[in-house]
């Protein structure tokens, strides 16, 4: 049978997983800085919250999310960031993922354009593509402290441009987008009739100062999507959840019907315990971070290399030599008993960044930093050589 030529056949493979299972595969020890996963257990309430429910009944439930979950992160939601979050306008999903490709998909359709940050989370991409449409690259770069460009932003708008997508704090780089900022692209967005789509999954790991929502600036053209996984270490449970226009979410409940029914009524018993319980876990996994990202900091100021400094989430752009490819470097690195995620993995504007993940211990940390600086002494003696040969 011909292999079909649709938007699926186009996708790529995920840079990050290549590395993920060559570290999975390898029969020496890896100190692992690629994945980006909590390393704490979930809070032992909600676990045991789940354990209750599923002796109860697990059993079909809403589409949209039962109405305790979806009322309870609508409050936590009005609370922390002053936006109305009625009932009707949130919707619980199977993790942010799920979120965002329901949106995505009620939104954009073949032919549109789709701007999307670089280097950002490689499956805005991916569903983008899926659907046919054009991702538009929007460039974070390393001398701008990986912020975005608003001017570039309104050059880079169409009339083929249906959605915006925003992600701070920021995945790959850390990055948090200051308020004036975030105002300035949400009005680009309101003056254009274009939706943003706004990934804050990482809203409750800022290190300085507080995380501003999308969707207190203009509800009417703001999808905010949230997430259980990292905020409380549930990466495996699959919760996340969205703030909706009211013109979208009737939309958006009907596509998340057609994808998964609803989200397994244990999890959401989980996640209905994680929101509404102590809160204390989620300070103290944030300052662990804030306090890893400091040790990492210092390890690699010390050593005279030259990184943005992360004010969120728990990631760390990590340059590497000049001259030298991210996915090659990461590659060697594995060998050398430390894995990271190539900057290549996250769009172009990186190729000669690793991502780091801070979410392992401060141990790990050091000694994985450890590994790539003399990985790097011995990357720099080649670059230095191979520059000699040409020169001779």
């Amino acid at each position: 049978m011909p292999h079909p030529t649709t938007p699926a056949s186009r996708l790529p493979h995920s840079g990050i997983r290549e590395i993920v299972d060559l570290a999975l595969a390898s029969t020496s020890p890896i100190i692992r800085l690629e994945i980006g996963e909590p390393d704490f257990a979930t809070p032992a309430h909600v676990v045991e919250s789940a354990f209750d429910a599923a002796r109860v009944r697990s059993s079909y439930v809403q589409t949209a999310g039962i109405p305790a979950l979806r009322d309870a992160v609508g409050q936590r939601l009005t609370r922390d960031y002053g936006v109305a979050a009625p009932l009707e306008r949130v919707v619980i999903t199977h993790g942010a993922v799920q979120a965002v490709d329901a949106i995505m998909s009620a939104v954009v359709t073949a032919g549109d354009e789709v701007l999307i940050p670089d280097p950002a989370w490689p499956n805005y991409e991916m569903q983008a593509i899926l659907l046919g449409a054009t991702p538009v690259h929007y460039g974070l770069r390393a001398a701008d402290a990986f912020q975005p460009d608003v001017a570039e932003i309104r050059s880079l708008i169409t009339p083929r441009t249906r959605a915006i997508v925003l992600n701070s704090p920021n995945n790959p780089t850390g990055a948090v987008m200051p308020p004036e900022t975030l105002a300035a692209i949400v009005a680009l967005a309101v003056e254009n009739d274009i939706l943003v789509i706004s990934d804050e999954v990482y809203d409750e790991i800022v290190f300085e100062g507080r995380h501003v929502s999308a969707a207190a600036l203009a509800p009417d053209h703001v999808a905010s999507v949230f997430s259980f996984s990292k905020t409380y270490a549930m990466t495996g449970w699959r919760v996340g959840y969205a703030l909706l226009p009211a013109w979208l979410a009737d939309t958006v409940t009907r596509i998340l019907e057609l994808e998964s029914s609803c989200v397994s009524s244990v999890t959401q018993a989980a996640a209905l315990a994680a929101v509404t319980g102590p809160q204390a876990v989620v300070a103290e996994m944030r300052d662990a971070y804030r306090s890893r990202r400091d040790v990492a900091m210092s390890i690699l100021t010390g050593a005279g290399i030259p990184v943005v400094k992360p004010e969120g989430a728990f990631y760390l752009m990590l340059p590497l030599p000049e001259g030298i490819e991210s996915r090659s470097a990461a590659l060697e690195l594995v060998d050398a008993g430390v894995s990271f995620a190539p900057g290549s993995a996250f769009g172009r504007n990186a190729p000669h960044h690793l991502r780091v993940s801070l979410a392992t211990s401060e141990e790990g940390i050091r000694e994985g930093l450890s590994r790539f600086l003399a990985w790097r002494e011995t990357a720099d003696r080649s670059v230095s050589a191979a520059s000699d040969s040409l020169t001779v």
